[in-house]
């Protein structure tokens, strides 16, 4: 089958027939006459490509053609590896100028293959047409370098190979590039590659991310045995997620994954292993353990302050940027996940230059295809990347926009290295009184007590949040309850209404002060049973106006410990219930310039649901606990336990 001009989205069989005929005609036509000029393409659809176990994976492989025919001669290599279909459309791959109607996977390979690519879309093990089991992550490594090494060995291949893809397709690149497979020279990034998915992406501080459960559930509804079972499928659909959350703890058989049982044990295996131990370090969720032996390929690693792998980003960044000799770059936008084309992130707007689109002139496919004609063919047309960009938010009217966001607004700026080499690390104390400064806390001051009841969990409200669908949304809000908001309760307040959530704030500012790198905590705490989790979160608060009459508490970023991982990641004890601790809270990077007139806050509390499983604080082992109790929880506030945020402060670059 050879194109000039990819096919249409959706098309009954002779419909596609059809097309492939006049494509065909069509793409012979505009070789014949243009001889010298773009590719046109030529498909070899579910191409088995065998795996060093037989296991035999489903794969596209888009060649450049002439005349009706493959193109002789010998191409570099751009593949992705993705459980979401190889030939589905994905509703990310859209562009700033065209937000709607997202490119279908011919129309995003056709761009490549008409600069002399080859382009090759895989379907995962296990997942649409590809053989095997699917479990989640773990065999995207070896699976990858297998590919590649067929790859290689193709008479159409120049043994170059580069690599692209969002979300679980930057995992796979990723798990692939740590077992350092044969032809891999440059590879595009988009929102993950865990550096550390005990650290980000499953597990954060201890803690369990139930967006696990949530795309489990999601990508179930695709599954083969769901497809080609019509009373699987009606089941599923049929299972109400929200009350199955509402109604945790569950036990194995009684969650939502229960009629699709791999998905099922593969998530309780995930939340069952709170330890950091051996599981935790297998390729495909800890390149930390593999940066030495990495793949020295040129590769760009990007995210967005609200994505769940913005510490990914940046931490695979700075482990790989210090071994390589290939150029390491980083762009971090204001974005949710995968939102690169978009201007605003939950209910906050920051402007038509916040997108990548504007931060390169061009769109996502024109920048990725300038990376690689630059690192898979030494292309000098495009100028060299600066190492790190990033896109500063805040700084915007505060207005409200036609499409009821706040106008936050932001700019991008290049730096020399992340962390920012100048970055002034700053401890803002807490205070009695809810102040935040940094001014010493008082030797008497009392410490601050509430009770953290784990049946009534403080909502998630935005965040760094993905696949959270129907139950929560990543991005920036008001922390305000509502009935969008999934654990609110009316009379729908503010979060800092709350019993269990503490706050601790700077008077008005009274110049602009810009924080941008990882954010974290030393707090001085103590409860009064075996285990607990505390949480903080990081606001920019806007104070009142028109628009917003009670103000805005933006969220920028937030962090949380379970206790009994207070001392060791390996080794977790309780707690002695009394007794003071020191703990670290890390939250995830962010940069954001708050502008004179507004207040730092920051907020601690015990609680994070559903963004993270809800402590039952009995001790139990990770995943199991069925009962719950109500702790009594302490931070401390005085000058010999000063409690205190690192805020690292960016000196003016006027």
């Amino acid at each position: 089958m050879t194109h000039d001009t990819p096919p249409a989205r959706a098309l009954t069989r002779r419909g596609l027939s059809r097309l492939l005929a006049a494509f065909t005609l069509a793409g012979a036509a505009r070789a014949e006459a243009e001889p010298a000029g773009p590719y046109a393409w030529v498909l070899e659809s579910n191409i088995r490509v065998p795996m060093r176990d037989g296991v035999k994976l489903a794969t596209d492989v888009y060649r450049p053609a002439r005349g009706g025919k493959p193109a002789p001669g010998r191409f570099p290599v751009v593949m992705e590896r993705t459980p979401y279909g190889r030939n589905v459309t994905s509703f990310r791959d859209i562009t700033q100028a065209n937000p709607k109607t997202p490119k279908t996977r011919a129309e995003v390979a056709a761009g490549y293959v008409a600069k002399g690519y080859v382009v090759v879309f895989q379907d995962c093990r296990g997942r649409y047409d590809s053989e095997g089991e699917f479990v989640k992550y773990l065999s995207e490594g070896a699976d990858g370098f297998d590919t590649c090494r067929w790859l290689a060995a193709q008479p159409w291949s120049d043994g170059r190979i580069g690599t692209m893809g969002l979300s679980y397709a930057a995992h796979t690149q990723v798990a692939l590039a740590c077992l350092d497979p044969p032809g891999l020279k440059a590879m595009f990034i988009d929102c993950g590659g865990f550096s550390n998915a005990y650290q980000d992406g499953i597990r954060q501080g201890g803690a369990f991310e139930l967006k696990q459960v949530t795309w489990a559930y999601n990508l179930g509804l695709e599954s083969p045995e769901a497809q080609k079972d019509p009373r699987l499928m009606a089941a599923l659909k049929a299972v109400d997620i929200k009350a199955a959350f509402a109604a945790m703890p569950w036990a194995p058989g009684h969650t939502p994954l229960s009629l699709i049982p791999d998905y099922e044990a593969y998530v309780l295996d995930q939340w069952r292993h709170g330890t950091f131990d051996a599981y935790w370090k297998q390729v495909g969720i800890y390149a930390e353990g593999s940066y030495d032996r990495f793949a020295d390929a040129a590769m760009v690693h990007m995210s967005g302050w609200y994505d769940a792998y913005s510490r990914t980003a940046t931490d695979n960044y700075v482990g790989l940027s210090k071994r390589k000799k290939g150029p390491v770059r980083l762009i971090m936008g204001p974005w949710t996940h995968g939102a690169r084309s978009t201007t605003w992130s939950g209910d906050v707007e920051f402007g038509p230059g916040s997108t990548l689109d504007a931060l390169g002139h061009a769109d996502y496919d024109a920048q990725r295809l300038a990376w690689f004609e630059r690192h898979l063919k030494g292309s000098t047309a495009a100028e060299p990347e600066p190492a790190v960009r990033l896109f500063v938010m805040g700084g915007g009217t505060g207005r409200k926009t036609p499409e009821g966001r706040l106008m936050h607004g932001g700019r991008w700026r290049t730096e020399e290295a992340w962390p920012i080499p100048d970055a002034k690390v700053t401890p803002y104390a807490l205070h009695r009184g809810g102040l935040l400064a940094i001014s010493n806390p008082s030797a008497t001051a009392e410490p601050l007590s509430y009770d953290f009841d784990p049946n009534r969990p403080a909502p998630s409200i935005g965040g760094t949040i993905t696949s959270g669908e129907p139950l929560m949304r990543g991005g920036g809000y008001d922390q305000r309850e509502g009935p969008q908001v999934f654990g609110s309760r009316q009379p729908y307040r503010p979060l800092a209404e709350r019993p269990d959530v503490l706050v601790f704030q700077t008077p008005p500012l009274t110049e602009d002060i810009e924080i941008t790198g990882a954010i974290e905590a030393n707090l001085w705490v103590a409860t009064d049973g075996p285990d607990t989790d505390f949480t903080i979160k990081l606001i920019d608060v806007y104070p009142p106006s028109e628009d917003y009459p009670e103000g805005f508490a933006l969220n920028l970023t937030d962090g949380i410990l379970r206790c009994r991982y207070r001392d060791s990641w390996e080794k977790p004890t309780p707690m002695t219930p009394g007794r003071t601790y020191e703990i670290n809270v890390a939250a995830f990077p962010t940069s954001n310039l708050f502008k004179a007139g507004h207040r730092i806050r920051l907020d601690v509390s015990s609680s994070n649901f559903p963004h993270f499983d809800v402590n039952p604080n009995t001790g139990a082992p990770e995943g199991t606990g069925m009962t719950r109790r109500i702790a009594r929880n302490t931070v401390f506030v005085d000058s010999s336990r000063p409690s205190h945020v690192l805020l690292p402060v960016i000196p003016s670059r006027r």
